[in-house]
């Protein structure tokens, strides 16, 4: 049986990669670390797949930073993980943004991925 500390590893793996390329405004790299098929709701309407997300994080303004803390961690399935965060979004010119992220990661071939991203601002 797998520990919420091997979870919380595995989600690492993937949010701390995601947390870069948001940072540096690489969306391309950040859509790299989700599924070909991922469902993905940020604060605009809700897109499919690598370049709806590649997309929307573009038109994030330049200067944009994510920090996120790991809140609750489920394993559904040797090869799924749900991760569900407190993130703060960080502008140059604006408050931040604070919001609750519901992740569920995906073990493929080439390691794990984002397949499913909710935001929500409550």
């Amino acid at each position: 049986m797998n520990s919420s500390n091997d979870d919380e590893l595995v989600l690492r793996g993937v949010l701390d990669p995601w947390k870069a390329a948001v940072d540096a405004h690489e969306p391309e790299e950040v859509a790299r670390l989700f599924t070909e098929d991922a469902i993905f709701q940020g604060l605009h309407p809700y897109s499919v797949g690598r370049q709806g997300i590649a997309e929307y994080y573009d038109s994030q303004p330049l200067g944009m930073k994510a920090e996120f803390e790991i809140v609750e961690t489920r394993r559904y399935a040797e090869d799924l993980v749900l991760g569900y965060l407190d993130t703060e979004f960080t502008f140059t010119d604006r408050s931040p943004v604070d919001v609750k992220l519901a992740v569920l990661v995906k073990r493929g071939a080439e390691g794990w991925s984002i397949a499913h991203y909710q935001v929500s601002r409550l």
